[in-house]
């Protein structure tokens, strides 16, 4: 109390990039399923409000179309990684030409959870979704991945401490704590629940993110209290889109940006680096 936070502002540098607040916008699918303009209204949405947009490679948009919709370094690439290797140099190749800033390549999809909810709707995915999966991937095969590309790399899905010292080991710039929207495995840890852990393996080793479960500013600043230096939010963003295109999505994130000043100004933090692991607590 009685901290001066008359000047309380949430921008913060997620790997080297300045975003108006510490939350990006999660790697989602098929977008198109939301809106017409997809990815693109996404990506224009998620620069208007400040901040980065990480493409699926499972887009309804070509690389090359997003990133006509978004200032380079402001959107990210996620990498799905199949047993080809000549497409997923072929995918690098085109992400670092279209200057995308960072891969952000997902590790816990070897193979396709049993999606219930997908089940019961009849929703179904296209076949040439096994193409993006390859159940024989080790750790030994990141390397290779380090070493094709000059992109900074992140792993999303990582969930433990011990997975995390092998990403860094591996190379990597970034960890994203994830447990795939809870889609993958059924009963799995929540994001946050594993969150200080992998902070607290990873040291300053690499950067460590969270997504999953971030439904308001709140939750955004119980993550940086728990050393998450941003978090990725994939749900809301997409409810912006499906309401109002990239309108809708500027909306949803101009929101979440309010709401995490005012949490972080009720806390008595000036910025998100002045929110301490004190600032949570567990009953």
């Amino acid at each position: 109390m009685l901290v001066d936070v008359s000047q309380t502002r949430a921008a913060a540098s997620v790997l080297g990039t300045q975003v108006s607040f510490p939350v990006l916008v999660a790697p989602m699918a098929f977008q198109g399923l939301a809106h017409p303009d997809a990815e693109r209204a996404m990506a224009r949405g998620a620069a208007a409000a400040g901040t980065i947009m990480c493409l699926s490679t499972l887009s309804t948009g070509t690389p090359e179309e997003v990133a006509e919709a978004a200032p380079d370094g402001q959107r990210w690439f996620q990498l799905y990684w199949g047993p080809d290797r000549t497409k997923v140099q072929d995918l690098l190749g085109r992400a670092a030409a279209a200057g995308y800033g960072a891969i952000v390549v997902t590790v816990d999809l070897p193979e396709v959870g049993r999606r219930e909810r997908d089940l019961r709707t009849g929703f179904e995915t296209p076949a040439s979704l096994s193409e993006v999966t390859d159940n024989s991937l080790t750790w030994r095969d990141l390397e290779w991945l380090r070493a094709e590309t000059a992109l900074p790399i992140l792993v999303k899905g990582i969930l433990t401490g011990e997975d995390a010292v092998l990403a860094t080991e591996a190379g990597v710039e970034g960890i994203v704590v994830s447990n795939h929207g809870g889609r993958q495995l059924d009963g799995v840890a929540a994001s946050l629940d594993a969150l200080p852990e992998v902070v607290e393996a990873v040291g300053d080793r690499a950067e460590v993110l969270l997504d999953g479960g971030v439904r308001r500013g709140t939750d955004v600043v119980k993550a940086l209290a728990l050393g998450a230096r941003a978090v990725l939010v994939g749900r809301a963003a997409l409810y912006g889109l499906a309401v109002d295109g990239a309108a809708g999505v500027e909306r949803v994130l101009t929101l979440l940006r309010e709401e995490v000043e005012l949490a972080l100004a009720l806390c008595g933090c000036a910025s998100p680096a002045d929110v301490v692991r004190s600032h949570v607590g567990r009953v």
